[in-house]
């Protein structure tokens, strides 16, 4: 499933692409670029903005809305995986939390000049993301952010 998310719940982006959906955001866009790009590439649009419900796409069943009920991220997530029952379709780590784009294993040596030291010296597998060119390494962040996907996703 894929994703566009309304700048009202934008670090909800960020968690739904740790948990590796396809996840578009920008942070200035009017509702009637949002729309167009959900219908134009069959994403369901993530909203906070009732306004959006009442158009005629939305109302027509069209464009596929979800209206999130929470300020809380955790809570948004969680309201996420319930509605959709997409759970099963998690691919935890694959997708990049900051540009939406996939991510593939690096060997070690590709990374040593790009991460720090320490993380060289104690960790063997890297991820990057061709397009940001950012690095990802299960640290404790890792764990954590994979504890609470699990048990946001009822796993626990």
């Amino acid at each position: 499933m894929k994703f566009i998310v309304d700048c009202n719940v934008g670090r909800l982006a960020r968690w739904l692409r740790i948990a590796g959906f396809d996840t578009l955001f920008e942070k200035d866009i009017d509702d009637g670029r949002l729309v167009r790009l959900a219908l134009a590439d069959d994403r369901v649009l993530l909203t906070r903005d009732t306004g959006i419900l009442d158009r005629r796409v939305a109302v027509s069943g069209r464009l596929k809305v979800l209206l999130i009920e929470y300020d809380d991220v955790k809570l948004q997530l969680g309201q996420v995986f319930s509605a959709l029952d997409i759970a099963d379709e998690m691919k935890p780590f694959t997708v990049c939390p900051n540009c939406n784009g996939s991510l593939e294993p690096r060997d070690k040596e590709d990374v040593k000049e790009i991460v720090p030291p320490y993380v060289f010296k104690t960790k063997d597998q890297f991820m990057q993301c061709p397009d940001c060119v950012r690095v990802y390494w299960r640290g404790t962040h890792w764990q954590r952010m994979a504890r609470e996907l699990e048990n946001l996703a009822g796993r626990t």
